[in-house]
């Protein structure tokens, strides 16, 4: 049964960012992502049922110009620093191996998902042509954008390994080069303007990130007014029930090795109280990999 919560929030979203520390790795540059204006257009919230309009006429798409205001630049600063604190740079040998083991061991997770993906990309269709995917991993979303030329994809991910992988789920189900533009960043700093995109994406994403209400604070940020944020992740079980002990006993051999996933993690909580104007929240039993645990799954759309 589809749960409508009605929340109301202040209109400061600015995220409380920390200190900046000195930059020392030049090697992960912004200037690699394109930078694009935004046209005025309408912004449409199916789960709200109100459309909003954008009263800037153009707005720069990606702060990391050098040609850019200093609050830009500094904006850029915080990116790579916690993109460097959240994610430490690792041994390619290392990342490569993640990268390709998860581009192998997810299929069968995602053939079970399948059906539940398609209900909430359909939400897209047509009224979302710039689209944030925090956490595009090996790129199994990418196939829900197909036949939409004029989708622009900006996939983000701590692990720069993962992008030949996205790119070439990209070119296997006909999405243009051109369309999706892969960004090496963490959730809880995004490279991206204030309200720049139509729709965040997010499955299996919010169990590893760090710091869970500050990448939240990023995905309202990013959005547009009346945008969606569009999610699946799995959550910790009830309270007393076998299955969340068994979670609690494997939980941080998850993390070891599913690169920092929690397994009682209560995303849905978060989601929740992170101030949307409205949240369609329903629930589900399906496989997390990688122990093939039947769990707890929350998944649906908040608008902004």
């Amino acid at each position: 049964m589809l749960k409508l919560v009605q929340l109301h929030y202040s209109p400061s979203f600015q995220l409380q960012l920390l200190a900046s520390l000195k930059t020392n790795q030049k090697s992960r540059s912004a200037a690699a992502i394109p930078s694009k204006q935004l046209s005025l257009a309408p912004s449409f919230c199916s789960c709200c049922g109100r459309r909003h309009f954008i009263e800037a006429a153009t707005a720069a798409f990606l702060p990391i110009s050098p040609s850019k205001s200093n609050a830009s630049i500094s904006h850029s600063d915080h990116y790579l620093d916690l993109l460097n604190r959240i994610h430490p740079p690792r041994p390619d040998w290392y990342e490569e191996f993640y990268a390709s083991v998860m581009d192998t061991s997810m299929k069968p997770y995602e053939a079970k998902i399948a059906g539940y993906k398609s209900q909430l990309f359909e939400k897209l269709k047509g009224k979302a042509k710039r689209v944030l995917e925090i956490g595009i991993g090996t790129g199994p979303n990418l196939e829900y954008y197909a036949g939409d030329n004029e989708v622009q994809v900006f996939g983000l991910d701590p692990n720069k390994k993962m992008e030949k992988y996205a790119r070439a789920a990209a070119t296997a189900v006909g999405l243009p080069s051109k369309n999706f533009h892969f960004i090496e960043a963490v959730a809880e700093a995004v490279p991206l303007d204030d309200s720049s995109v139509d729709a965040v994406v997010g499955t299996l994403v919010l169990c590893s990130v760090q710091d869970v209400n500050m990448a939240l604070k990023e995905v309202k940020r990013v959005l547009k007014p009346g945008g969606l944020f569009m999610f699946i992740e799995h959550v910790a079980a009830e309270d007393g029930t076998s299955l969340r002990l068994w979670q609690t006993l494997v939980d941080p051999l998850q993390q070891a090795v599913a690169d920092g996933c929690h397994l009682t993690r209560e995303t849905g909580k978060y989601i929740s109280s992170s101030g949307f104007s409205s949240l369609e929240l329903s629930m589900a039993s399906l496989y997390s990999a990688p122990f093939s645990l039947i769990t707890p799954h929350v998944y649906g759309v908040a608008c902004n």
